[in-house]
């Protein structure tokens, strides 16, 4: 039944990753430039006109035969939402503008459910005329809706105030009582980024995240750039927002620059009994009874919000429910979670599903109103809270409980390194040992895959398995996974992945399993694969050296093995730590000599290069910081030539501006990361439920990186914990501002959140209605672990209305005491807002903070000493980075050469006390 069927789908979105990925072409123009071949038979009616409507705040365009949106334009600044710049290449049938509607519809009588939509056969429709003041435009929709509709349906475009309503009134006329199994209305906006350069989209084009919360739902349609309006879809009577499903009958082809249309379902009974039947939905499905002349009237209202930090307080404003959960919706169990609400009405009730999954508790009152709640994981996996008001409003709040941190930790590591350990001495590939990528599905190692850098341990979704095993002994060093890393790392890695020698030492290959059937031995390849396509790289396409976004997955190894080596006693025995701190530094220069054409974009990890050369400097490498920082710094002045330097391999990518933000920071060039952080805070929403908070926008990896391949906005995928470093870097310079660690914080456990109860981590969790579950495969999850393991922290602040709270830890007052016991996996940093305190154990771990208010002072406990760490490392400097003057100091203690408080452990826990 669909135009493009996903089939298709893939093989473009393929084909476009070979235009980006192998002839270098960057601008979004390099697409296939539409012609008049790709215009549909119209029967949208444009040659009729369109009609315009002003309120204070919108213009409202609709097209005169249609009655849908041509334009919706923001009168400060003429900013259009609509995808108005495609009309003529979507002026037919199928394809959905706003102001349409579908339903599934049964009689008493009938067991299947029929199918209609406005969109499906285009019709001129009755322009209604009606005598209310608010009406803009009203039209009957018979004529665009089959013979056999049974319902009489009016779409009205009203005012209300300065925002605009659409409403559609649905009026049962015959004897029979008819079942409304599924309402939809498509939530149409300018999220095509096609055929644009990077500063065009983030001018033109917007990107919308949806609060699939019931009556409390919205959807948030923001700019590219993070400036202007946003625009809030909110609902209109009684239109809760059930469910979000994508339209991919939609015949605009969706790929990397465009991930399609969705719409906003009222009811999706029809859905969940069919398409959905094997996924848990994140609402109860519903549908409508509509008996004998009954009417029934849904629709959505737009608002317009003064900023982004602002959303919250437009939605209090219009009268929404507003919920804030801290840390976060992603709750591990052993953190005493609170919920705030806000609402002109009182709580009547609240229901967990499933029963006792969490408690809830009634705490107090704010001084602005706020009603606070304490909240705790009882029961591992989804819960569906939902909080009934006493109007009769329902607000659906979804959680994620994951087990305390440090054991989700510890089973990832423990899994990745036994299920996912690759040990075969007769591997053609020189594959062996490493952690390998890992098919959940069907409990096998994926040594195989028609992508080769899936099975070749490079590349993200090669690379992913090992990158995850390295960064988890950030967190939490394991003496038996090191052993088996150190293996990896000097026989796989280090002469295999990276050259070891020659004209391209310290060069990472594409891949080390590649397509080659004439040279390698008969039954080597599997003959159920496909192995003839642009993925199949033949043994030469995988020794390159070319592709930047290798490089920083291989300087983070080398890193962390440094880290281990420098500061534990015996956990890496096979080179010392001036070896592997050597090599991230020559893994870094390779990265700007060997592959100079991608290294000009900012790299997914990149920050690990700011990391190096902190250690450099550190360690009085002065030749090799020096030169390390001026290469940085040649790449920093050249973004900041531009106006958006967020491209990549991609067109447009969510992965450069966690490096761009952190070298404009170290760089001075304040301005570039703003721009930058405004970027992110654009598609990287604080939303209350847990697969969108803190999710940045990714919908292409599952194609390069996952097993179940489409495009889909991907839940928590590696975006999310690597912009989470930029967002969280930037609340630590305002730390005022908690909008920025609620996003942040959402990103760092997103991280997590997929981890299964025995630790395998997929490479994101999919989105869409029929699935809602993890991806198959591991593929790409280490770029997100490295988000967590360098940016994992517990936050201690008081807000001037929500008082103290803690993210990463479980905080209570005595007087003028404030005491924090850390939650987090790591135990080894702490930042206290009031305090401007950033601390950090670079070996050693916290497991409490107080924290008094009267005279500043901050007494920290240690954990008692074991085999491999005989001394806690560390380390204090402002949120801003600063280390000098007016900052903390360890009392009794004066800093090493590193400028570390270098304090020996004992066999009990031990109290160290900071004061300035």
């Amino acid at each position: 039944k669909m135009k493009y069927s996903k089939k298709i789908q893939l093989i473009f979105s393929f084909w476009l990753l070979f235009l980006f990925g192998f002839i270098a072409i960057h601008p979004l123009k390099a697409q296939a430039q539409p012609n008049d071949d790709t215009k549909p038979v119209p029967t949208l009616g444009l040659e009729q006109g369109y009609s315009g409507y002003i309120t204070d705040i919108f213009t409202l365009e609709l097209i005169n035969a249609s009655q849908t949106v041509f334009a919706l334009k923001n009168n400060a600044d003429a900013f259009d939402y609509s995808p108005n710049e495609w009309i003529k290449y979507r002026n037919g049938d199928n394809f959905y503008h706003l102001g349409d509607i579908n339903l599934r519809l049964k009689t008493d009588k009938e067991t299947n459910w029929r199918e209609y939509s406005t969109a499906k056969e285009r019709h001129a429709v009755d322009k209604i005329i009606k005598n209310e003041t608010t009406c803009l435009s009203a039209a009957n929709l018979k004529n665009t809706l089959p013979d056999d509709f049974p319902l009489q349906i009016e779409r009205i475009w009203e005012k209300k105030n300065e925002n605009i309503v659409l409403k559609f009134s649905i009026k049962n006329p015959t004897n029979q009582t008819i079942e409304i199994g599924a309402l939809g209305i498509p939530v149409v906006f300018n999220n095509n980024i096609s055929e644009k350069s990077l500063d065009e989209a983030h001018a033109e084009n917007v990107f919308f995240d949806p609060y699939i919360g019931a009556d409390a739902g919205y959807l948030q349609v923001i700019r590219l750039h993070g400036h202007g309006n946003p625009l809030l879809v909110l609902p209109y009577g009684e239109s809760a927002f059930e469910a979000y499903r994508p339209l991919l009958d939609d015949p605009t082809p969706r790929g990397i620059t465009f991930e399609g249309f969705h719409e906003w379902m009222i009811h999706s009974k029809a859905y969940a009994l069919n398409e959905w039947k094997n996924s848990q939905p994140w609402n109860v499905p519903s549908s409508k009874i509509l008996k004998p002349n009954e009417t029934y009237s849904v629709g959505l209202e737009f608002v317009l919000a003064p900023s982004i930090k602002e959303i919250e307080q437009t939605l209090i404003k219009n009268n929404c429910p507003v919920a804030m959960g801290i840390p976060g919706y992603v709750l591990p169990m052993d953190v005493n979670g609170k919920l705030f609400l806000n609402y002109s009405k009182d709580v009547k009730e609240i229901k967990c599903s499933p029963e006792n999954a969490l408690t809830v508790e009634f705490s107090k009152i704010t001084k602005n109103g706020w009603k606070e709640y304490r909240v705790n994981g009882k029961k591992w996996g989804r819960a569906l809270l939902t909080i009934t008001y006493a109007d009769g409003k329902k607000q659906t709040i979804n959680y994620k409980l994951i087990k305390p941190e440090a054991e989700v930790v510890a089973d990832n590591g423990r899994f990745v390194t036994n299920e996912q350990w690759y040990e075969n001495k007769d591997d053609l590939f020189n594959r062996s040992p490493s952690p390998i990528t890992y098919d959940y599905e069907t409990k096998q190692k994926v040594t195989q895959d028609p992508r080769v850098w899936i099975a070749g341990l490079s590349d993200e979704g090669g690379a992913g398995a090992w990158l995850n095993a390295m960064m988890k002994q950030l967190v939490s060093p394991n003496a038996e996974e090191i052993k088996k890393l150190e293996r990896f790392m000097n026989e796989t890695l280090w002469g295999g992945i990276q050259y070891s020698d020659g004209k391209e030492k310290y060069g990472v290959r594409k891949s080390m399993f590649y397509y080659e059937p004439d040279s390698m031995p008969k039954g080597t390849y599997s003959d159920t694969i496909n192995y003839k396509t642009w993925a199949g790289w033949s043994k030469k396409a995988s020794e390159s050296v070319g592709r930047s976004y290798n490089y920083p997955h291989v300087a983070a190894a080398h890193w962390v093995m440094y880290r281990l080596a420098r500061y534990y006693s015996g956990l890496v025995t096979k080179n010392d730590w001036k070896w592997y701190l050597t090599n991230a530094y020559q893994t870094t220069m390779a990265m700007i000599n060997l592959a100079p054409h991608y290294a000009q974009f900012g790299q997914m990890e990149g920050s690990v290069f700011v990391l190096i050369l902190d250690d450099l400097k550190k360690e009085g490498f002065n030749t090799l910081a020096i030169e390390l920082e001026a290469a940085m710094k040649k790449r920093t002045e050249h973004w900041a030539t531009l106006n958006y330097p967020f491209g990549s391999e991609m067109p447009w990518d969510s992965t450069g501006q966690e490096e761009i933000y952190m070298w404009s920071r170290y760089f001075g060039f304040s301005d570039k990361a703003l721009v930058t952080l405004n970027a992110i805070l654009a598609y990287m929403p604080t939303i209350p439920h847990w697969a969108y908070n803190g999710n940045a926008r990714r919908y292409w990896d599952f194609l390069f990186g996952g097993k179940h391949s489409q495009i889909e906005r991907m839940i928590h995928h590696y975006g999310s914990a690597i912009n989470a470093i930029p967002v969280l870097n930037e609340y630590r310079f305002n730390s005022d501002d908690l909008y920025l660690l609620r996003v942040g914080y959402g990103g760092v456990l997103g991280a997590l959140s997929n981890i299964t109860k025995e630790g395998f981590a997929p490479c994101a969790s999919h989105s869409f209605p029929d699935i809602l579950k993890n991806d198959g495969i591991s593929g790409d999850y280490g770029s997100g672990y490295y988000g967590y393991a360098v940016n994992t922290a517990t936050y201690i602040i008081n807000d001037n209305e929500f008082g103290w709270m803690a993210f990463g830890g479980n905080i209570t007052t005595d007087k003028d005491w404030v005491k924090t016991k850390i939650t987090t996996a790591s135990k080894s940093k702490v930042f206290i807002a009031e305090a401007d305190a950033w601390i950090n154990l670079n070996a050693g771990n916290i497991t409490s903070v107080d924290y008094n208010t009267a005279t500043k002072e901050i007494k920290i406990t240690l954990s008692a000493k074991n085999k491999f760490t005989n001394k806690a490392f560390v380390n204090i400097s402002t949120g801003k980075g600063i280390s000098n003057s007016g900052v903390y100091n360890v009392k009794g203690f004066t800093k090493n050469e590193r400028g570390d408080y270098e304090i020996a452990l004992n066999n009990k826990p031990s109290e160290i006390i900071l004061t300035k």
